[in-house]
């Protein structure tokens, strides 16, 4: 089955990105200790440093970023505008004792437009979001031994039918991993809004964002098209094999030399 939807027209083509990088990522520590997990190098060079890049190769234009732990590194390595791409920034207070539906909850008021989610452990080839900057689609890959957490059952029609908490063995159809980005079109974040205002008005705080997509999956309110991420490379860095593991896949590029330089040698 080809996972990867049809072409898309360009009018609806997105330009905001939202970044999601308030936690503490203990996972890494010490990388971790006096900073946050998006200014981890990966060969030379930050997460955020290669999503910018990412988003700015993409022609996207908004990225707004909901900041918790060490939030003045990033805002000081950012700063408010890079190239054509502006900056934005949201602080949660409560990012210690919250999950990430929480950080999603945060920017219910400053975004009011299709937008495409981001997690802040993501390093990935620039391509694999030509099709992300529709609305309304979900990065997913095949499942392999590196991978856990949240899986999707996709039909024909590439549309995701149903979430799975964890992953499993057994399980009779096929399942991919999702890849935690994800593309919204208004109507789909106005609703997702309503779901979160509910979640977190019953204290609901601590749990991922997951939750809702996957009740609202199921209640036909939202429809997300599968996208497949297998045909380049990404990698997700929680610990510190994970980042051995992406500094494989993204290795320095080397400088050519000019030509002066190769007659010295």
């Amino acid at each position: 089955m080809n996972i990867n939807s049809d072409i898309n027209n360009g009018d609806n083509r997105i330009t905001t990105a939202l970044l999601l990088a308030a936690g503490t990522g203990s996972r890494l520590f010490p990388l971790t200790k006096s900073s946050p997990k998006c200014l981890t190098l990966v060969n030379e060079k930050s997460i955020l440093e290669r999503l910018v890049t990412n988003l700015k190769k993409q022609g996207f234009k908004r990225l707004v970023i909901v900041t918790g732990y060490k939030k003045e590194c990033i805002m000081d390595f950012l700063g408010n505008k890079s190239d054509d791409l502006s900056i934005e920034y949201i602080y949660s207070p409560l990012y210690q004792t919250t999950n990430n539906i929480y950080s999603l909850w945060m920017a219910r008021k400053i975004i009011n437009e299709p937008f495409v989610l981001f997690e802040s452990d993501l390093v990935l080839n620039t391509t694999l979001l030509d099709e992300m900057i529709f609305p309304d689609k979900v990065a997913i890959a095949q499942m392999q031994p590196w991978l856990n957490g949240t899986t999707v059952s996709v039909n024909e029609m590439n549309q995701v039918t149903q979430f799975h908490k964890g992953t499993t063995d057994t399980y009779s159809d096929i399942r991919y991993k999702t890849v935690n980005i994800y593309s919204f079109s208004l109507s789909s974040w106005q609703a997702i809004v309503k779901k979160l205002n509910q979640y977190i008005s019953e204290g609901n705080v601590n749990c991922y964002y997951e939750t809702i997509f996957s009740e609202m999956i199921s209640d036909k309110t939202l429809q997300l098209n599968a996208v497949s991420f297998d045909h380049k490379p990404w990698y997700e860095i929680d610990t510190i094999f994970d980042l051995a593991e992406a500094e494989k896949l993204f290795p320095v590029k080397l400088k050519k030399k000019t030509m002066l330089e190769k007659a010295d040698a």
